[in-house]
């Protein structure tokens, strides 16, 4: 995957909860795991559209024990909002900055 400490990624369908693409090194069934924080992207969707708020929702951080899980909607293209990036990493090898750059220009170079 080229992040450090990443043990897991999906390209994840928002709408649906299905995962497009799979990586990692099988210690996380990322199918289950994309279709559960579908869930939490869609809760806090709609919290701020409760709230009225025009901000974009960027990403997201959830912060375990030993792992960090990053996720991230995609807003280029035509697919603009509708799927997100998830990434598992594990927190003492990752460099949780770098792993949110790294998983913008990932972005900027998907063509979905």
């Amino acid at each position: 995957m080229g992040i450090d400490g990443a043990i897991g990624a999906a390209l994840v369908d928002g709408s649906s909860g299905f995962t497009l693409g799979v990586a990692g090194d099988g210690q996380r069934d990322m199918t289950i795991a994309a279709a559960g924080n579908t869930d939490v992207v869609r809760a806090e969707l709609r919290t701020l559209e409760m709230l009225g708020s025009d901000d974009a929702l960027e990403d997201m951080l959830i912060t375990l024990d030993s792992e960090y899980h990053l996720l991230r909607l995609l807003r280029s293209g035509r697919t603009s909002g509708s799927l997100f990036l998830y990434l598992v990493l594990v927190k003492s090898r990752a460099n949780l900055g770098l792993a949110r750059v790294q998983l913008r220009r990932i972005e900027a170079e998907l063509d979905v």
